[in-house]
């Protein structure tokens, strides 16, 4: 079966950001700089976790051809345990999360109702104050397969943010309201 990058895009359910530098791009250890978030994933979330895992295998295919034609023993990937990786962060509990980055500013939305076509309408969101770390969005990313310095594994690429809910802010910052 051949595996094409449409087998490596999903987009999520409902999950919270952490971390957030979407609408400016942050250098992280001096190295070059990227949009990103943090995205945690509710463990009770079955389809979006499937679709996560699905599109990683996808990915690990696609790298074999950067891998030498195999699978690296110690491939990284993308999702984790908050329960074991942050056990002293009530927010990552119950929670897989991955860090999503891009070079290119990801489109930020949220929807505004339906068209007369049915499809759901999307406003760009261009306050960098509306989504922050702490709320709820759904996002598209598609993970694909890495070779640098070394290091081999499957990275996820930040696509697109719709702000779907507010949340408590997560980092100690409190709501105005």
């Amino acid at each position: 079966m051949a595996i094409d990058n449409t087998a490596t895009k999903v987009i999520t359910g409902k999950v919270r950001l952490s971390y957030t530098h979407i609408f400016e791009p942050q250098s992280i250890d001096g190295g070059e700089e990227k949009y990103s978030t943090a995205i945690l994933i509710p463990k009770t979330d079955k389809e979006t976790l499937r679709k996560i895992k699905a599109a990683v295998d996808a990915a690990v295919e696609l790298g074999k051809s950067k891998w030498g034609g195999k699978v690296p023993p110690n491939l990284k990937k993308p999702l984790r345990d908050g329960d074991e990786e942050r056990p002293d962060d009530e927010a990552y509990a119950g929670h897989f999360f991955l860090n999503a980055t891009s070079k290119n500013k990801p489109g930020i939305a949220k929807p505004v109702g339906k068209g007369n076509d049915g499809k759901t309408k999307f406003q760009e969101i261009t306050d960098t104050t509306e989504v922050y770390s702490g709320c709820y969005a759904k996002v598209s990313l598609n993970f694909y397969p890495f070779d640098a310095r070394g290091n081999r594994g499957v990275a996820a690429g930040l696509n697109n943010v719709v702000k779907i809910q507010d949340g408590d802010f997560l980092g100690g910052r409190a709501n105005v309201n």
